[in-house]
């Protein structure tokens, strides 16, 4: 198991008051079109109208199923898309509509871990080429050593050899190729990173590595906040300081990441931690199990009201005419649901 094989205990954050991003009921909808003329007749709910709260030097996780908005609101912070609706509040600056000639000096403050270590790298591209080439868009180096000595220190922060930077990314394995995308979002000194599900490609053991790298470098970069996006909840429990869960485009719980799996509140959140396997055999066997029934409803045509009362065993006539709010119920604990 993945959590047997993380450093546990290591993290000690100081406590922050300051805000490093504010979320303010943020909007993604998608326009579906028919016919000749492309007529609008519906819009995709991806994100709809969730609010939050990044502190710096923290690691926020963002965590639920598939197709739930996590991926779209990562991107909409970034303004890789940019928000029907909503506020997006970076350092101060609402950024949520700011032209694209005003974003791209904002990006090298908040870049992007992929997903895919295979298909985030340019394969014609040297891995030294790869990691610098930010430095060079941001013009952050004065002279070719300069550059070189930069790429050969990045390279160093994330446990790979400086001898490696004239190989191409076909010459590395799956954990050293996510270090490569590693170093390349660190390049520019950023104040937050977006790591959207950075190690769900790769083998379990690889996946403890990076997730102990981004510790470390957290560790060492003082201030370095991470947004991280992930569907395993195991994994997000070790690296998270808080953890918001979404469901259908809306966040349904936030709250600090050992409070959430001592006392989940949400029956969503609940029926998520019961499926995360244990490693002893006879708790496993033994504890209850929450099984949702149905399927995730579409973002195309989402229940009215609460968007997860049709799978909801705790659901009243009035969960489908009200849509809830998140509500603090004490020591910074937020859930959306008239029932709790």
């Amino acid at each position: 198991m993945l959590h047997a094989m993380l450093i546990l205990g290591g993290k000690v954050k100081q406590s922050q008051d300051d805000t490093l991003v504010d979320v303010k009921n943020l909007k993604m909808y998608f326009p579906v079109t028919r016919g000749l003329l492309r007529r609008k007749v519906a819009d995709v709910k991806a994100v709809d109208g969730i609010s939050f709260k990044v502190k710096r030097g923290e690691t926020l996780g963002l965590v639920g199923e598939s197709g739930c908005g996590k991926t779209t609101t990562g991107r909409c912070i970034l303004r890789l898309y940019r928000p029907t609706a909503g506020q997006i509040i970076f350092e101060g600056q609402d950024i949520s509509m700011l032209p694209e000639s005003k974003i791209k000096p904002l990006r090298r403050r908040m870049p992007l871990i992929f997903q895919d270590p295979f298909g985030s790298l340019d394969p014609r591209q040297s891995a030294g080429s790869i990691v610098g080439e930010p430095l060079k868009i941001h013009n952050l180096v004065n002279d070719r050593y300069e550059y070189q000595q930069r790429v050969e220190q990045l390279f160093r922060m994330v446990g790979l050899d400086p001898s490696m930077v004239d190989r191409f990314p076909h010459e590395f394995s799956g954990g050293q190729r996510q270090r490569i995308g590693v170093a390349r979002a660190l390049a520019c000194k950023p104040a937050l990173i977006v790591c959207d599900e950075p190690i769900s490609a790769l083998d379990v053991s690889i996946q403890a590595q990076i997730i102990n790298l981004l510790e470390e470098l957290q560790e060492e970069l003082k201030g370095l906040t991470y947004l991280f996006i992930a569907h395993d909840l195991s994994v997000v429990r070790y690296i998270s300081d808080r953890v918001a869960v979404m469901y259908l485009g809306r966040i349904v719980e936030i709250t600090d990441s050992k409070d959430l799996y001592k006392n989940p509140l949400h029956p969503y959140t609940r029926a998520l931690l019961s499926s995360v396997p244990i490693a002893d055999p006879f708790v496993e066997e033994k504890r209850e199990r929450t099984m949702l029934k149905g399927e995730v409803p579409s973002a195309f045509n989402p229940p009215s009201g609460c968007h997860f009362h049709p799978r909801c065993d705790l659901a009243i006539p009035e969960c489908s005419r009200t849509v809830p709010t998140l509500r603090d119920i004490g020591g910074g604990h937020q859930v959306g649901c008239i029932m709790v």
